[in-house]
C-alpha cells in the first residue's frame, strides 16, 4: 500500500466547516490535511519529544530500573561464598577474687587460723578468626551464575517495560491529538448548526419553510452541543492520560506519522524476528537457565562440604591463674562434612524433594517460553491486522468524505430551489461530519496500530525509532558493583 499523507490531527481542523478541504499528495497516496486558522502557541510538542520524556521522567520505568539494578546485588551476593569471613572479638573486664581458709593447727602455729586472701584482676583478650569455604557441592559456582541469569532477565523485563511505556506514550500522545480534533470539529459543526438555525428562522418568517423545520434546525443544534461536552471530556481525559504517561503537560501537538516502515515487509518475517528476539522470550529463556541452575545448587547440598578456620586470640591477665600475665593462642582446623542421609526433619528441608521440586520447575520454564512464543506470535499477528484494516480504513474514508461535501453541496443548491427540506440539508451535514469524524480516527489508528506492531515485534525503542540521546545502560551499575567488597553506598550516592 502506498505510503499515505496524514491529517495532521490536532493542528488540522477546519476553519469553518463549510469550507474548502485541502487536497496533498504525498509519496503516491493522498490523505485529508484540514488546517486550524490559528496561530501555533511558542510551545510546540512532537511525537518524538514526547518518547523522551516519557524514557527519561516515566515513573513506571524508573522504577524497573531501580528492580534491575536490586537484582545486580545479587551477583555480588553469590560471589560472596568464594570470600572469607573474618570476625575480630574484644573483651576487658573487671574482676575480684577473696578467698577464705582454715588452716589447722601445727607444731609452729598451736591453734587454728583463718586467713583470707584476696586479688583483683582485669582479664582481656582481643582475637581474629577467619573462616574460608573450599568446597561446597559447586554450589558458589552456580548461585553466581544464577543470578547472572537472574539480572539478565531482570534487563530484558527492563525492556519490555520500556516497550509498554513508549507503545503508551505514543498513544496518549495521538489520542490527544484525535481528541483535540474531534474537539474543534464539534464546535465547528456547532457554528455551522447556529447558522443554519438562523437561515432557517429567516425563511420561516418570510414563510418558505414551516414551524418543523425550525424545530429540526433546533434539534440538531442541541444535540450538536451536547457532542461538544462529550468531546470535551473526552479531550479532558486525553490530557490527563497525557500527562501521566508522557510526565509533561501537553503543548502544541505536531503531527505524528506512522512507523510500520521500520517493520518487516512480510507477516512471516515480523513473526520469526518476534519468537527470537522479543525481550519476553528473553525473560523466559533466563527464567530457565535460573531453574536449571537451581536443580544444581540443589544437589551441591548432597556433597561433602570443606571449610578451613583459623583463630588468633592474645589474653591479658586470668581471673583463675594469678600468676599469668599474657598468653597467645593459634588455632587452625580443616573441617569436611560429609552428609549421609537427610530426611527432613522439623524446621529442614528434605533435600531429595528440594531436587524433585527444582526439576518440576525446569519443565515449568521450559512450557512458560512456548507460552510466551504463542503469546507474541498472537499479538504480532493481531497487531499486522490491525495495521493493514486502519490503512484500508484511511483510504475508504478518505471516499467517504470527498462523497459527502459533495453530497451535502449538492443538497443545499437544490434546498435552495424547493426541490429538498432542511432535514435533508441537516442530515448531509451529519454524514459529512461523520465521514470526517471517522477519518481523523482512522489516521489516529493507523499511527497506534504501526506502533503496536513494532513492540509485538519487539523493536520499539529509541535507537530503531532514529532517536538519538543518551540511553540508560544497566551494564554500567552491574560493573560498578559486581566485584565491590565493601561499602554501603550506592554507586550514585544514596
Amino acid at each position: 500500500m502506498p505510503h499515505v499523507a496524514w491529517c495532521e490531527l490536532g493542528c488540522a481542523i477546519m476553519a469553518r466547516y463549510a469550507g474548502d478541504v485541502a487536497w496533498g499528495v504525498a509519496s503516491g497516496g493522498i490523505g485529508l490535511v484540514i488546517y486550524f486558522t490559528m496561530a501555533l502557541t511558542a510551545r510546540a510538542d512532537t511525537l518524538n519529544g514526547a518518547l523522551i520524556n516519557a524514557y527519561q521522567n516515566n515513573p513506571q520505568l524508573n522504577s524497573q530500573r531501580a528492580v534491575v539494578r536490586a537484582t545486580d546485588e545479587s551477583v555480588p551476593q553469590a560471589l560472596s561464598g568464594y570470600k572469607p569471613t573474618v570476625t575480630a572479638t574484644a573483651s576487658t573486664a573487671q574482676a575480684w577474687t577473696s578467698t577464705l581458709s582454715r588452716v589447722p593447727p601445727s607444731t609452729t602455729n598451736p591453734t587454728t587460723s583463718y586467713p583470707r586472701v584476696g586479688f583483683g584482676s582485669s582479664p582481656s583478650s582481643i582475637g581474629v578468626t577467619v573462616s574460608q569455604n573450599l568446597f561446597n557441592g559447586f554450589q558458589t559456582a552456580n548461585r553466581v551464575r544464577q543470578a547472572e541469569s537472574n539480572t539478565s532477565a531482570a534487563r530484558e523485563t527492563l525492556r519490555v517495560a520500556e516497550q509498554t511505556i513508549l507503545q503508551n506514550a505514543a498513544t496518549a500522545y495521538m489520542d490527544l491529538l484525535r481528541d483535540s480534533a474531534l474537539l474543534e470539529l464539534q464546535r465547528r459543526n456547532v457554528e455551522v448548526l447556529q447558522e443554519q438555525l438562523r437561515q432557517t428562522r429567516d425563511r420561516f418568517n418570510v414563510g418558505e419553510v414551516t414551524r418543523t423545520d425550525v424545530a429540526q434546525a433546533e434539534s440538531r443544534l442541541a444535540q450538536g452541543r451536547a457532542t461538544v461536552l462529550t468531546a470535551e471530556s473526552a479531550y479532558a481525559r486525553s490530557r490527563a492520560n497525557y500527562r501521566q504517561f508522557v510526565g509533561v503537560e501537553a503543548g502544541t501537538l505536531q503531527p505524528g506519522a506512522p512507523v510500520d516502515r521500520l517493520t518487516p515487509r512480510r507477516l512471516i518475517e515480523a513473526i520469526e524476528i518476534a519468537r527470537a528476539r522479543h525481550p519476553s522470550v528473553g525473560v523466559a529463556m533466563f527464567g530457565i537457565d535460573a531453574a536449571v541452575l537451581q536443580v544444581k545448587i540443589t544437589e551441591g547440598s548432597l556433597y561433602p562440604q570443606a571449610r578451613l578456620i583459623g583463630t588468633v586470640q592474645q589474653n591479658w591477665e586470668s581471673q583463675t591463674q594469678q600468676n599469668t600475665l599474657q598468653q597467645f593462642q593459634a588455632f587452625v582446623q580443616a573441617q569436611v562434612t560429609i552428609p549421609i542421609y537427610n530426611a527432613g526433619p522439623a524446621g529442614a528441608t528434605d533435600t531429595f524433594s528440594s531436587i524433585r521440586a527444582a526439576k518440576e520447575t525446569v519443565g515449568q520454564k521450559r512450557m512458560d517460553l512456548d507460552t510466551a512464543r504463542d503469546q507474541i506470535q498472537a499479538n504480532v499477528v493481531t497487531a499486522w491486522g490491525q495495521l493493514e484494516a486502519a490503512k484500508a480504513q484511511i483510504l475508504a474514508t478518505q471516499a467517504q468524505v470527498a462523497s459527502a461535501e459533495i453530497a451535502l453541496n449538492g443538497v443545499r443548491e437544490e434546498a435552495r430551489v424547493g426541490q429538498r427540506t432542511t432535514l435533508d440539508v441537516l442530515n448531509a451535514q451529519q454524514e459529512l461530519v461523520n465521514a470526517r469524524t471517522a477519518l481523523i480516527t482512522a489516521q489516529h489508528d493507523r499511527v497506534v496500530a504501526s506502533y503496536s506492531l513494532l513492540g509485538a515485534v519487539g523493536e520499539l525503542n529509541l535507537p530503531k525509532l532514529g532517536i538519538n540521546i543518551p540511553l540508560y545502560d544497566p551494564m554500567v551499575h552491574y560493573q560498578q558493583v559486581r566485584d565491590a567488597w565493601i561499602g554501603v553506598r550506592t554507586p550514585h550516592g544514596r
